[in-house]
């Protein structure tokens, strides 16, 4: 594996546990698809830091169970300014 990639991986595990932030918004700070930050984070870093690919997933799999909640909310305020316009 390439060492750019190895790097991105480690800074884009670091970047979502220090600011708790879902795959897409990762992927659109560091202009990269989403793909690409699942690939890191699930396979590669799996293999370059495994403690770190275990705490990278933990915030993932958190993220994953509010998903439906932050899809209502979004959801939710579409349809109110909808109402009021």
């Amino acid at each position: 594996m390439k060492d750019y990639i190895e790097e991105r991986a480690v800074e884009l595990a670091y970047y979502i546990i220090k600011t708790k932030s879902t795959v897409r918004q990762t992927a659109r700070c560091f202009g990269i698809s989403k793909s690409t930050v699942h690939k890191d984070i699930t396979e590669r870093l799996e293999e370059i830091n495994p403690s770190l690919a275990s705490e990278t997933r933990k915030v993932l799999d958190v993220n994953k169970a509010e998903r439906h909640i932050r899809g209502g909310l979004a959801t939710k305020e579409k349809y109110l300014h909808q109402h009021i316009s």
